[in-house]
């Protein structure tokens, strides 16, 4: 099992800037991508943002290049998401996501963190 802690999230005006962390324990060796999603109110679950375990491979949303950056610390098996130049469609409740080297998918989740950004 791998356990997710995400923290970071809150209220901040459009233009402004955020930093979530997502901090992973347990069976952090079965790990092969981290991920964060986020899900506005009445919309599906969407990607944003992956990182490789081994901090390698990047990949972002459309919506967020050039905006948001993702990194990870591997001392403390953290990965961050460096939100700026906010704007109000970025509110959603963000998670952090840990993709299986065994299995393929995104199998384990943190509990979510609420940002929410006002014009």
């Amino acid at each position: 099992q791998v356990q997710l802690v995400e923290s970071g999230g809150g209220l901040v005006q459009a233009g402004g800037s955020l930093r979530l962390s997502c901090a992973a324990s347990g069976r952090t060796f079965s790990i092969y991508r981290m991920g964060w999603f986020r899900q506005a109110p009445g919309k599906e679950r969407e990607f944003v943002a992956a990182i490789s375990w081994s901090g390698v491979a990047i990949s972002y949303a459309d919506s967020v290049k050039g905006r948001f950056t993702i990194s990870r610390d591997n001392a403390k098996n953290t990965v961050y998401l460096q939100m700026n130049s906010l704007k109000p469609e970025d509110t959603a409740v963000y998670y952090c996501a840990a993709q299986s080297s065994v299995t393929g998918d995104y199998k384990y989740w943190g509990q979510g963190t609420q940002v929410t950004v006002s014009s």
